[in-house]
Parts: structure tokens; sequence; C-alpha cells
């Protein structure tokens, strides 16, 4: 982390115009991805899933802007225990906050806070051809990450890569965190 912030540091040093943007503008940016989601201390496999939502954009300088949207996130994990495959569904609406700085020409490195919202929390399973599903207790409502990633823009469509650190246990009964890899695809339009 601190090796980003170092490098992010150096690049605002040496760069000057490199925004697709002008300053002073806001932009909104519809957005539509794939996530690749585990838990920490889980031992499960990756639950693909869909990222789909909105961010809008203030240009603050030539090289620096302000991020903030909301996303629906699939999220979870899948493992398989004794032949029965098992997938854990949370899905939530998160609210990525995030400081961009581009360091060349469309390519911006992205860093911020990540809260996220509850909105399904189930398990189920699958034996011999029958799926039984359940809902989840004890899943907490809100959850925190921060997400660290690059995007490259190019005539106003943006190509986003992210992964988001979960900070917050997803439940009271398990030292479990999302980890989250999300890759989106999106076009800006000028308000």
């Amino acid at each position: 982390m601190k090796k980003l912030i170092l490098m992010a540091v150096m690049a605002l040093a040496t760069v000057s115009s490199f925004a697709q943007q002008a300053v002073g503008t806001f932009t909104i940016q519809p957005k539509v991805g794939l996530n690749l989601a585990n838990l920490t201390d889980a031992d499960g496999d990756i639950r693909a899933g869909v990222a789909a939502g909105v961010e809008f954009e203030y240009q603050v300088s030539d090289i620096f802007s302000l991020s903030a949207g909301a996303l629906y996130s699939m999220q979870g994990c899948k493992f398989t225990e004794d032949k029965v495959d098992y997938t854990s569904k949370l899905d939530y609406i998160n609210v990525p906050i995030l400081a961009n700085i581009y360091v060349v020409k469309g390519l911006a490195v992205k860093l911020g806070i990540q809260p996220g919202f509850n909105v399904t929390h189930k398990a189920s399973a699958e034996v011999e051809g029958t799926k039984v599903s359940s809902d989840l207790s004890g899943v907490k409502s809100v959850d925190f990450s921060i997400p660290v990633g690059l995007s490259y823009e190019f005539n106003n469509f943006v190509i986003d890569g992210r992964y988001n650190f979960g900070v917050t246990k997803i439940a009271d009964y398990s030292d479990s965190k999302n980890s989250v890899f999300q890759f989106t695809l999106g076009y800006k339009f000028a308000l």
C-alpha cells in the first residue's frame, strides 16, 4: 500500500495534463462487468457474478478527480464438502468513493473507501441434482472495503479493474471478509 501511494506521489510530481475531461466537469458513467469474489479464511472457490451500476466523477484538476457511485455487486464464495456443492450468496449495493490520479493520458490509478449494504444473504447446496437454499443468519447489513485499481479511458469508454480489500467481517460468527476482483466496462457522459 505504501509503495502504491509513493508511486502515485512520484507520478504527480512528473505529470502535466492527462485527464480525459476538462477541469470542473461532472460526468456520469453507467457500467457493467464481472466480479470474481471469495471470502478470506473460508477455503472457498471463486463465485463469479455481476457488477452493475453508475458512477459520477468530478474533475478537480488536470490530473486529479473524485468519483462516487452505486454498484450492485454479487459476492460470496463456492465450496465443496463431502461431495456436496455449496454457494454462499452475499450480494451488496456498494458505494465506492474514490480518488483518481491520472498518471498518463486516460490512465488513472484509483484508491478509496467503499461502504456496502447487504441485500442478499443466502446459502444454497446441490445434493444429487436437488437444490436447497436458505437464508444465512447473522450476516452484517453493512460491509466496508478499500478499493484499489486502475482504469483506462478511450473515446469516453472506460475499462476499470479493481480489487476490493474487505475490512469488516461478514458476520459476527465468522472471521471471513469479502475479497473481490472487479472488472467493468462503462461509458462516460458529460453532465
